[in-house]
């Protein structure tokens, strides 16, 4: 088990070209079920959800690749093909 403080102190690396994402700064939770749907990483800059320049990065839990000691690795590769990955504009929380 791990709580969400802690899997967002670690980097996020896309295993498709070698790039650090970021930090997670949010999640989505499926009520339902209790799991994670999404992890969510912050445009650079992002502070207090203000000042940032460019999109969120959303990544759907089924492009984890391994959740490791200091990072996620994900692998973004199948994101273009779908459009609810590419960006996450309508969310709106506070960031933690």
């Amino acid at each position: 088990m791990m709580r969400a403080s802690e899997l967002q102190a670690k980097d996020v690396i896309n295993i498709g070209d070698g790039r650090r994402l970021g930090s997670i700064g949010d999640l989505d939770i499926d009520l339902d079920t209790g799991m994670v749907k999404t992890l969510i990483i912050p445009p650079a800059g992002k502070f207090f959800g203000m000042f940032a320049s460019g999109e969120e990065v959303v990544i759907s839990f089924t492009q984890i690749v391994k959740i490791g000691s200091d990072v996620v690795l994900v692998d973004l590769r199948a994101q273009r093909e779908s459009p609810l990955l590419s960006s996450h504009t309508s969310h709106t929380s506070s960031g933690y």
